[in-house]
């Protein structure tokens, strides 16, 4: 195997969010570009239609190895050399990179997810790692974990109604809860239409609720950071993210592709920082105590 990288042509344009933009510190946004395109690399070798499951299995082992220091010589694997340097020099774990690769290789192999709670196993692993790592790299303390995975994994279940029908024909991948649809006397050939019929219709909402309970326990983040810049990062995407999903509430997903323009993206991702502003303002302001006569 002289390649391990099947590029999609996919890259940071193409995300919900925005990676290493201009709101994150100057010095750290290289890392992070660094850590997109291992993410990225991985994530395309799952997802690719033509590998077969073994191969795609043996390709993430050896990015996991190049991780993991066990391999310095394998050109084929130069995202995950360039991955073990930036954390080396960063001082951030290994274990969010091998976590979503982790994911990656369930991908290769699961199809189907039986309930909710499997979905959101599969998101600890594929996409809360993500901010895990952000957090890490700007030095924040653990405790935003659990605002940052509720984010994390709006997004990405945003992104699977994003995508529902495509996963579904290109690789027989259906991230909708299988108890869901069968609930309502469906399976994943109604991904198949043209358009969603009211019963893949309330499966798409049953989702959507969970992706605002998510959003929800995900607000206080932009608050909670120590980091300014990081916050107005996470109120963006935590912005855009609410009405992105507020978009798949009125259209369907299986008529079109729901996503933002860039002026509708750029309008979003400005109001969640100015209210980020706003917000962290007036968590600083000092309380004022109502002073009392004495009788």
């Amino acid at each position: 195997m002289d390649h391990i990288e099947t590029p999609s042509g996919k890259g940071a344009g193409d995300e919900n969010f925005p990676v290493g933009s201009w709101l994150l510190p100057k010095a750290l946004r290289p890392h992070v570009t660094v850590f997109y395109r291992f993410a990225r690399g991985a994530d395309d070798i799952a997802d690719n239609p033509e590998l077969a499951p073994d191969d795609k299995l043996a390709r993430l082992d050896r990015l996991a190895a190049a991780l993991r220091g066990e391999t310095r010589d394998d050109p084929a694997a130069a995202i995950a050399h360039r991955m073990r340097e930036s954390l080396a020099t960063t001082g951030v774990s290994a274990r969010h990179c091998l976590d979503i690769l982790d994911a990656f290789r369930q991908d290769a192999t699961m199809r189907r997810y039986a309930d909710w709670d499997a979905l959101m196993g599969y998101c600890a692993r594929s996409a809360n790692p993500v901010g895990r790592y952000l957090l890490d790299l700007h030095g924040e303390d653990s405790a935003g974990y659990a605002a940052s995975d509720a984010l994390c994994s709006a997004l990405q279940i945003i992104n699977h109604l994003q995508d529902a029908q495509d996963d579904f024909r290109s690789l027989d991948r259906v991230y909708v809860p299988q108890n869901w649809l069968a609930h309502e006397g469906i399976d994943a050939s109604a991904l198949e239409a043209a358009r969603s019929d009211a019963r893949l219709r309330r499966v798409f909402d049953r989702c959507l609720d969970g992706v605002d309970d998510l959003l929800v326990r995900a607000r206080p983040l932009p608050v909670v950071l120590r980091s300014g810049r990081l916050a107005l990062e996470a109120a963006a995407i935590w912005s855009v993210a609410h009405h992105l999903a507020a978009a798949l509430r009125r259209r369907d997903p299986i008529a079109g592709r729901v996503a933002p323009s860039r002026a509708a993206f750029t309008l979003h991702a400005g109001a969640g920082v100015l209210s980020a502003m706003l917000r962290r303002s007036l968590a600083r302001r000092p309380h004022k105590r109502i002073a009392t006569r004495n009788p």
